[in-house]
């Protein structure tokens, strides 16, 4: 494992967000297309983003919906199946399934995790 320094690490900004909407990818068993609310910018208008994540063989796309997971949010855009996605959900893995990270109570959508 390479290790990295703090300054690297605090380039990653981590915000929980909540899913709004998820759908699954045409073509794909893998990958979902999630609607996600990071809360308000500074002049009240709301964030959303679309992230597409590769969870979809583990977790029905219904089950997510009002979900509050944390995201890595600074991200540049890929495209993946010919959708955009602007984010990436963190997940740990339990033999190569994906485990959803839920806080353990409801927070603000858009809060940093530090």
């Amino acid at each position: 494992m390479e290790q990295i320094n703090f300054e690297d690490f605090i380039k990653l900004e981590i915000r929980v967000g909540k899913i709004i909407s998820a759908e699954r990818v045409e073509g794909s068993d893998k990958l979902l297309k999630l609607e996600v609310d990071f809360g308000s910018n500074e002049a009240g208008e709301g964030i959303k983003r679309q992230i597409i994540a590769g969870i979809g063989k583990i977790y029905a796309p219904e089950t997510l919906v009002g979900k509050e997971c944390p995201f890595a949010y600074n991200l540049a855009p890929r495209v993946l199946k010919g959708l955009e996605s602007q984010g990436m959900i963190l997940c740990p893995s339990d033999n190569g399934n994906p485990v959803l990270l839920h806080p353990d109570k409801e927070i603000q959508p858009g809060s940093m995790v530090k």
